[in-house]
């Protein structure tokens, strides 16, 4: 794709984003799947991988920076609760979507196939390259803008029942990847009035208490304790 050529392509997510690449073979790569990269390998071209481990490690800047503003006195444990929902797959894959990054990826036949280009662990990982090379195309401010602006619909309702809704079949995914054992919610607690009343349901796996939630209702109560649950395990696999 000629530059010209490359501008016009991607001129409508540009303008969505509010950046302009200096740099179109960067905004290119960023959208280069390895399985299109691997089909293609006589036209020397790289694959997005560098681009989204480099735009992995700014977006987690930029979202700490949004959520220490937004949440001035929330402590480290709430701040890094709120940040992983945000830059989990599920929250990625939620900005993507919204900025329709599918439409631009390029994927061998295989993944094109299968529906590449709507599986989030790709959109998630295409949006993490974008902002890679962002960041060398432009500076760590354009790239704050731009996530600023992307994730201010999301930021605005953090912590709500509409962003948590997918924890408990996020959980019961992975339990299933791990040994196929099912999580179990119990409710173990109702306290307060009538018309303020909070439930508290913990999660039992292998045998164990895993995580423990609390909400206004049963049902918020299991989403809050599946995420528990799955930054749990998240902490496990980063220990071992």
């Amino acid at each position: 794709m000629s530059e010209p050529a490359a501008r016009n392509h991607f001129k409508k997510l540009q303008e969505k984003l509010g950046y302009w690449f200096k740099d179109s073979s960067l905004l290119k790569q960023a959208f280069q799947h390895a399985s299109y990269v691997n089909e293609n390998a006589d036209e020397e071209l790289h694959d997005n991988e560098r681009l989204e481990f480099l735009g992995d490690a700014v977006l987690d800047l930029a979202i700490s920076h949004l959520l220490m503003d937004r949440f001035p006195d929330a402590d480290e444990g709430t701040l890094s609760r709120f940040r992983a929902m945000l830059v989990d797959e599920q929250g990625l894959c939620r900005v993507a979507s919204r900025l329709h990054l599918g439409d631009y990826v390029l994927l061998g036949k295989g993944e094109e196939q299968t529906q590449g280009r709507k599986k989030p662990s790709i959109l998630a990982n295409t949006m993490e390259a974008l902002l890679g090379a962002m960041y060398l195309d432009g500076n760590y401010e354009a790239v704050f803008k731009v996530v600023q602006s992307i994730f201010t619909v999301f930021l605005e309702r953090i912590d709500t029942p509409e962003m948590v809704h997918d924890f408990k079949s996020r959980l019961q995914e992975i339990t299933q990847k791990m040994d196929r054992r099912m999580p179990h919610y119990r409710l173990v607690d109702e306290k307060g009035p009538p018309h303020d009343r909070r439930f508290v349901v913990e999660i039992v796996y292998d045998g164990k208490i895993l995580a423990q939630g609390e909400g206004r209702s049963k049902k918020e109560a299991e989403q809050h304790a599946a995420r528990e649950a799955l930054l749990c395990l998240e902490a496990e696999r980063n220990h071992s």
